[in-house]
């Protein structure tokens, strides 16, 4: 499954996002260090959009490891290209959710994928197994919820709100 691509150089593992959900033209690109996330190591490289002049670049990619950030928010472009401080939150969230292996004898991705594409949910998955669902508004989530309850109820899938830590650029 295309959407998240990691490789690793010299002991950093790249995080690029292949194909942003609000892919368009003129793109700029900046690193996040994950290592303040407890991801020593890694850097995810986000798809920013320039606001305006001076206003900042509004994300354009659903984080799929960097936590505190969003889909829409909009951030300070740092030095040596890494994303500086969140200057404006859009007010979308971040809902991340991890399948263990092996799958259990009711794999609940099909079901996921379907309330994914009933609900409209902007998402992008890393592999088969780890998926980020942009969360414009809350009251949409049932549908994705119920898909995935037997297995997170069961400890076969896991889930976590990308907001449940700060942004920090470390």
């Amino acid at each position: 499954m295309e959407g998240i691509l990691q490789v690793a150089i010299d002991g950093i593992t790249y995080v690029s996002h292949e194909d942003p959900v609000w892919r368009g033209g003129n793109h700029h690109m900046a690193m996040v260090d994950l290592a303040p996330f407890e991801l020593p190591e890694m850097l995810e490289q986000l798809w920013l959009r320039e606001v305006g002049e001076g206003r900042g670049y509004e994300i354009c990619c659903i984080p799929f490891y960097a936590y505190g950030v969003a889909l829409g928010d909009v951030i300070e472009n740092g030095e040596s290209g890494s994303v500086g401080r969140v200057i404006e939150k859009s007010g979308r969230r971040v809902l991340r959710i991890l399948f263990s292996e092996p799958h259990p004898v009711v794999d609940s991705r099909p079901a996921l994928r379907r309330a994914l594409d009933s609900t409209g949910l902007l998402n992008e998955w890393n592999g088969e197994r780890h998926v980020a669902i942009d969360v414009p508004d809350e009251s949409v989530m049932q549908p994705i919820y119920d898909s995935v309850r037997n297995e997170i109820e069961s400890a076969t899938a896991f889930w976590e709100w990308s907001d449940s830590k700060h942004y920090t650029s470390g």
